[in-house]
């Protein structure tokens, strides 16, 4: 059932021509700038792997991925979630040396997202991943990157607003919280309407320590135990003015030692993956110490071109109801 709404009087400052050429300007100006502030380069990744391998980024652990079978293998084949931990393999076999990382465009397919205006079953990111030291597995260093991809974010909004008629400009000064001091501020209230309450003061925010259980007992959100280390990740909000709402566009962090990942794959009954390939290499120490994360580029294009659907700035397929209450409010769906 679609939980889509449009704000009373919403009309997009653009129209379909300029919008395409607006997002044609932040996929050119953000990449180049993700890429020098991280000091990633740009590799071709794959839209589908082989399910035993483990590289599949399993979501919350219930999703369903798309899969089919291959006729001259034999094999069948899953439809990436994301590219999360096919990642960190190719840096180790790329022979990628510290500092240095990878960003790619991911393309998937969620068959069991809910359709509202911000989640569409096609999903396509800016993935990326960099080599890091031990010693560098710090919420410090974590704060440092939020800081220099928001710097990005803000960057290409200025390019932006220089070109086409927008009128919003987000704040590049990031305040950083835990989720548990989320809960503790707001203890009775849903890890959701936590996040709008602190957004709508703070503007900004990176929201830390996200998939591990809190005082309550609950998460304040799900993480598969085999990619981020539940104590060194977060989601990058801004404030989403024309929703007036909390809004995500990039789940990140560093990524899990051969501690942290024996301590998660226990703590999420998942231990049976110790036996997949990547688990195993992992375990075993031959995987390289990263951070990465995803940035959407949907998200990152309906804040930025200040629109009311994700389906004003990407070609997807709706149900019925949205459908309705899209052409009911004016808006067109790509």
């Amino acid at each position: 059932m679609s939980k889509t709404f449009i704000p009373q009087g919403y009309k997009s400052p653009l129209g379909l021509y300029q919008t395409q050429a607006a997002i044609c300007v932040i996929h050119d100006v953000f990449e180049k700038k993700l890429g020098d502030a991280l000091d990633l380069i740009r590799v071709s990744a794959p839209l589908f792997v082989e399910p035993e391998t483990g590289l599949n980024d399993d979501l919350n652990g219930v999703e369903r991925a798309v899969t089919f079978d291959i006729k001259e293998t034999g094999k069948t084949a899953a439809v990436v979630h994301s590219l999360a931990k096919w990642k960190r393999m190719a840096l180790h076999v790329y022979g990628f040396p510290v500092g240095e990382g990878i960003y790619t465009d991911m393309n998937a397919i969620r068959r069991d997202e809910e359709m509202d205006n911000l989640h569409s079953i096609y999903v396509d990111q800016w993935d990326w991943e960099k080599v890091i030291s031990k010693e560098q597995r710090t919420t410090a260093y974590l704060k440092d990157t939020v800081v220099k991809i928001v710097n990005a974010i803000c960057d290409t909004e200025e390019v932006l607003n220089e070109k086409f008629p927008l009128s919003y400009t987000h704040s590049r000064n990031v305040t950083f919280i835990t989720s548990q001091e989320l809960e503790d501020m707001y203890p009775d209230k849903t890890p959701k309407e936590r996040e709008n309450e602190f957004l709508r003061e703070h503007k900004t925010a990176f929201i830390m320590q996200i998939g591990k259980k809190l005082r309550s007992g609950k998460v304040h959100d799900g993480r598969a135990p085999d990619y981020d280390d539940w104590e060194l990740n977060g989601d990058i909000m801004f404030w989403n003015e024309v929703l007036d709402c909390a809004f995500e566009v990039s789940s990140m962090g560093i990524r899990v030692s051969p501690e942290s990942l024996e301590r998660q794959l226990k703590e999420a009954n998942a231990e049976e993956r110790r036996k997949m390939k990547f688990h195993k290499m992992l375990l075993d120490g031959e995987l390289p110490y990263t951070i990465g994360g995803g940035i959407g580029q949907s998200r990152l294009s309906m804040l930025l071109l200040e629109k009311a659907h994700i389906g004003e700035v990407q070609s997807s397929v709706w149900d019925d109801e949205t459908k309705r209450i899209c052409n009911d409010a004016g808006v067109i769906l790509l």
